[in-house]
C-alpha cells in the first residue's frame, strides 16, 4: 500500500538519481581495473567520467527542469472571486537542523513559505492550510508542519487562519489527506478557489496528484530555478550544481511516471487546460 510505496520510491530513487549512477560506474570501474576484468574497469571509469562532464557542466540540467517550470503560468488573481485558500506544499524546511538549533531554517525551495506568508497578507480572508509531515527515513525529525506554523505565525499569519495537516510524506499523500482535513474543517467546496503554493518544477505532478484527489487547485508556482528559455542552452560553472539540477529534474520526471502508472495523477503530464486526463 501507501507505506511500502514510499519506502520502495525512496530506495529505488536512491540508486537511480544520475549523481549516484555516475559515482557508482567511476567506483565499480575503479574496483574492475585491479582485476582480471580491468578492460572492463577502464570503460566503465572513461564513460563515467565523460558522463560526469556533461551531465554536472552542460545545460542538460536545465533542458530537462524547463518544460516542468513553464507548464503552469501562475493563477490570475485580479479576477473575482478572492481565494478562499492557500495551500502550501511541505518541503521547504530542513527541519533535522531547525528543531535541533531552535532556529526556522528554509532550504532551496524556501518560497514556498515566503509566498505564503505574502499572498497571506494580500487576501487577508483566506485560509492558509499547510501540508508536510516528516518525509525522513534514517533520521526522524518533528513535523514539518510544526515549523511550517511557527514561520508563518512570525511572518504576521494568524494562528486561527492555519489549517495544519502533519501526516503526509509525499505529493499524493499532500493531496488526499488535505481533502479530508478541510472537508473537516467544513472550507472544502465546488466555489472556493484554492491557490496551490510549490515549486514551480513541482507542479505538474502535484495539480496531477490534486485533481486526482477530486481537489480543483489553481496553480502559483514558486522557486524558479531557470529564467525561461534563454536558459536552455545555458551552462554550469560548478560541477556540483549541474549535477543537483540533472538530479531535481530526473526525479520529477521519474515521479509523474511513477504516479501515472501508479494512479496517483489523472494525467502523465498535466497541464493548464484540463482536457488532458478525467476529472476525479
Amino acid at each position: 500500500g501507501e507505506f511500502m510505496f514510499f519506502y520502495l520510491a525512496k530506495a529505488v530513487w536512491f540508486v537511480l538519481q544520475p549523481s549516484t549512477l555516475i559515482a557508482l560506474l567511476i567506483g565499480y570501474g575503479a574496483i574492475l581495473i585491479w582485476t582480471g576484468w580491468a578492460r572492463w574497469g577502464r570503460r566503465f571509469v572513461s564513460i563515467g567520467a565523460i558522463l560526469l562532464l556533461v551531465v554536472s557542466l552542460s545545460p542538460l540540467g536545465n533542458a530537462l527542469i524547463l518544460p516542468l517550470e513553464d507548464r503552469f503560468p501562475r493563477a490570475d488573481l485580479d479576477r473575482p472571486p478572492a481565494p478562499a485558500g492557500l495551500i502550501i506544499l511541505g518541503g521547504a524546511e530542513n527541519r533535522l537542523v531547525g528543531s535541533a538549533r531552535k532556529a526556522p531554517t528554509l532550504n532551496e525551495a524556501g518560497e514556498r513559505l515566503l509566498e505564503g506568508a505574502i499572498l497571506a497578507q494580500r487576501f487577508p480572508d483566506a485560509k492558509v492550510a499547510f501540508s508536510g509531515g516528516d518525509a525522513g527515513i534514517l533520521y526522524k525529525s518533528d513535523s514539518e508542519a510544526q515549523g511550517a506554523a511557527d514561520i508563518l505565525t512570525r511572518l504576521g499569519v494568524s494562528r486561527d487562519r492555519l489549517i495544519l495537516e502533519t501526516n503526509a510524506r509525499d505529493t499524493y499523500e499532500n493531496a488526499i489527506y488535505l481533502k479530508k482535513e478541510l472537508e473537516g474543517e467544513g472550507t472544502f467546496g465546488p466555489e472556493a478557489r484554492w491557490l496551490l503554493i510549490t515549486s514551480a518544477y513541482h507542479m505538474p505532478r502535484s495539480i496531477g496528484a490534486f485533481r486526482q484527489a477530486g481537489f480543483d487547485v489553481e496553480p502559483w508556482p514558486v522557486d524558479y530555478r531557470t529564467r525561461g528559455w534563454q536558459d536552455f542552452s545555458k551552462l554550469f560553472d560548478k560541477v556540483s550544481e549541474g549535477l543537483r539540477r540533472v538530479d531535481t529534474a530526473t526525479r520529477e520526471w521519474v515521479g509523474l511516471v511513477a504516479y501515472w502508472l501508479t494512479g496517483r495523477t489523472n494525467a502523465l503530464f498535466p497541464s493548464p487546460d484540463r482536457t488532458g486526463g478525467s476529472q476525479g
